[in-house]
């Protein structure tokens, strides 16, 4: 049995403000040694559980974030861009079984610890069909595609509240209460490590592949600024669907998943230090 963990930074033990995870900050170091004891209690557990591969996709800002050095060493590191997929790299290849979201958060215009869909202040607001989407959604419609269920989910409890909605079956550990977007009630690492072990060796029996669900999508993606929604009209297929927002159809989540990926592309390149 094989677990993919894509691992985000937001939602980790400790993390509550842009410092803690903006590469290059003191406290981006500090707190990379508890992202990465987030991901090796997920490990620990799946092992415990009985898999017998954990792939560990590295998946905040540069996905160059985790500590290898610290890493469970039955585990393997899929680390550094550019991946097709992006934060679930690796689900598309038929050997997987279950798929671990650790250190998720919330979506961008939900409550939320650093809560935000891929760009955390220009993307206001992400849909797909109707439904505001977080992170942990469009990824999940990912590994739908491919059989893949999602069975652990990691973070804040706004966090863990989403998957309910995405993935209602799977196993959460939360690790800090929501006090407002910087701040939280944070819970010491060993008794995180201890919470989200438990719930890792439980969600094991949860990884059960089955038929892919593939179907036509909606997105729509709203901006903090007009002009950015001018610049993610270049992307073909895109559209703009109001002063702010732009909406695309996508055939499958596969497809719907990389359009994303490009709108944000363009649009982390267009705020107005860089496009002006």
């Amino acid at each position: 049995m094989k677990i993919l963990v894509s691992a985000d930074m937001e939602g980790a033990t400790g993390v509550t403000w842009p410092d803690d995870v903006l590469p290059g900050h003191r406290q981006w170091e500090r707190c990379r040694t508890l992202f990465t004891g987030d991901v090796n209690a997920a490990v620990a557990g799946f092992f415990a559980g009985g898999a017998d591969e954990v792939l560990v996709n590295e998946a905040h800002w540069t996905m160059r974030n985790l500590l290898l050095e610290q890493l469970d060493a039955r585990a393997e590191l899929l680390t550094g861009r550019h991946k097709a997929l992006s934060m679930v790299e690796g689900v598309q290849h038929g050997d997987v079984d279950g798929v671990a979201f650790v250190g998720y958060h919330a979506a961008a215009g939900a409550e939320g610890v650093l809560a935000h869909t891929y760009l955390a202040n220009s993307v206001t607001g992400v849909w797909v069909d109707g439904a505001r989407a977080s992170e942990g959604l469009l990824n999940a419609l990912v590994c739908a595609e491919f059989g893949v269920p999602v069975v652990l989910v990691t973070g804040d409890d706004r966090a863990c509240q989403d998957a309910k909605g995405y993935a209602p079956t799977a196993r959460t550990a939360a690790v800090k209460d929501y006090v407002s977007r910087y701040a939280a009630v944070c819970r010491a690492p060993a008794v995180t490590a201890a919470a989200i072990e438990a719930a890792a060796r439980e969600a094991v029996a949860l990884a059960v592949r089955h038929e892919p669900v593939v179907t036509a999508h909606e997105v729509a993606v709203e901006f903090d600024a007009e002009h950015l929604a001018g610049a993610a009209t270049v992307v073909p297929g895109v559209e703009r669907a109001g002063e702010r927002r732009v909406a695309y159809t996508a055939p499958d989540m596969y497809e719907g998943i990389r359009c994303f990926k490009a709108v944000t592309t363009i649009v982390s390149a267009a705020v107005e230090e860089a496009y002006g």
